[in-house]
């Protein structure tokens, strides 16, 4: 039997007004992802990547197209629907972790499960198991500001992994970090998508990370094609 993919793009189109100006992103973006696949999105600044991530996140809407999971079209779901659907089926991290300062590495973990089902033993325990993952199980009480970058991004992957997505979405994830630690980030992402099997996009100028999926595209001229170096 032929696998299905997790996420198929068809025909999407995206554009932006810039006063008189109408300036064309996406035009006529198709591909599938495959479930358990790690595809990286590569192409120079201004292309529209993040945005074709937002996209795919549900952040922002397409003029045209479809964006098809296998829970359906996110393209044809109301404003709470498409709420429900992030919370419960997507994973983001992005350039900047966007942690919570006054709460711990652990309680910023759990915060997607109890804005969602509130506090449990449960919640605790698998926000544990997630920096254990990641490797800050000795980091769990410290706060944002006692923990380095990459220590930082860290706590954002597994907030990300908190409610058992199916897509991570990765926005730029090594963009601030020093090559060292990059290098760190770039070893986790494989180790994850080896060990956890989530399905992976990645958006990055990073070739090293890029490298490191099963697939790297090429975002140029409103079009993905297959980046050939």
């Amino acid at each position: 039997m032929k696998a299905e993919p997790i996420l198929s793009i068809k025909d999407l189109y995206k554009s932006f007004n810039r006063g008189p100006e109408v300036i064309e992103v996406l035009q006529g973006v198709d591909m599938d992802v495959m479930r358990s696949e790690g595809v990286a999105i590569v192409g120079a600044s201004g292309t529209g990547k993040s945005t074709l991530l937002h996209l795919l996140g549900g952040l922002e809407r397409p003029d045209k197209g479809k964006i098809l999971y296998d829970t359906g079209d996110i393209c044809r779901m109301n404003d709470s629907e498409i709420a429900r659907f992030r919370n419960t089926q997507i994973g983001f991290v992005f350039q900047f972790h966007f942690l919570l300062p006054e709460f711990s590495a652990l309680e910023n973990v759990m915060m997607p499960a109890l804005v969602s089902s509130g506090k449990s033993d449960e919640t605790r325990q698998k926000a544990f198991h997630l920096l254990e993952t990641v490797g800050l199980k000795d980091r769990v009480a410290h706060k944002p500001g006692e923990l380095s970058g990459g220590e930082q991004q860290r706590v954002a992957i597994a907030r990300a992994l908190m409610m058992s997505p199916k897509v991570l979405l990765a926005d730029e994830p090594t963009g601030d970090l020093d090559p060292a630690t990059g290098q760190k980030i770039i070893d986790l992402f494989s180790k994850l998508k080896d060990t956890i099997g989530v399905t992976m996009i990645i958006v990055t100028h990073n070739m090293e990370l890029a490298k490191a999926m099963d697939r790297i595209m090429n975002l140029t001229g409103g079009h993905l094609e297959s980046f050939t170096s």
